[in-house]
């Protein structure tokens, strides 16, 4: 009485593919571009999802995208972190960049670059060579804009070592 209808080839079955992560892609991971981190185009992002709530330590060696909330420590060093436009995080942050859409509560230090767009907000310090602030941004902290480079040279300031400086061919040439 009932016919079973049979699913059509163009229409996946069961499964998807698993990302490196493990996770189906059609599901949990997004692309960059969706975020519009332009450093990253076309690689895979781990989502967390708006319901979510995490607490603790968070770390990872892959892009993440929060939608959620997330209370502690991010540490993703060598990657991306974006707070999503729902994203509401308390934690201190250190990442290689980190692009802000929703609300974050704690210090953010990043290797490359941080950016706060239109409708971000950040209560705290931020350290990064590169800090973007979209207008229509919230902002309250400082910033500290160090290169890698100054960043050393004041270490050996504060440990009394003195850097060495080749003399000139002019300098060489009178000895």
């Amino acid at each position: 009485m009932w016919k079973r209808e049979e699913p059509s080839k163009a229409e996946p079955v069961a499964s998807e593919p698993l990302t490196r992560s493990g996770l189906s892609a059609g599901r949990t991971a997004t692309k960059a571009a969706d975020y519009g981190t332009s450093g990253s185009l076309g690689r895979d992002v781990v989502n967390i999802g708006k319901s979510v709530v995490m607490k603790g330590e968070l770390s990872g060696s892959e892009d993440l995208a929060i939608e959620g909330r997330v209370e502690g420590k991010i540490e993703l060093r060598q990657h991306v972190l974006t707070i999503g436009p729902n994203g509401k995080i308390s934690a201190e942050i250190y990442a290689k960049s980190v692009v802000v859409m929703g609300e974050v509560s704690g210090n953010i230090t990043a290797a490359e670059k941080i950016m706060i767009r239109e409708n971000g907000s950040v209560d705290g310090d931020v350290s990064a060579p590169r800090v973007a602030i979209s207008e229509g941004a919230h902002f309250r902290g400082s910033i500290d804009m160090q290169r890698a480079e100054s960043a050393k040279t004041k270490t050996d300031a504060k440990s009394g070592a003195k850097p060495v400086v080749a003399p000139s061919p002019a300098v060489r040439a009178a000895n």
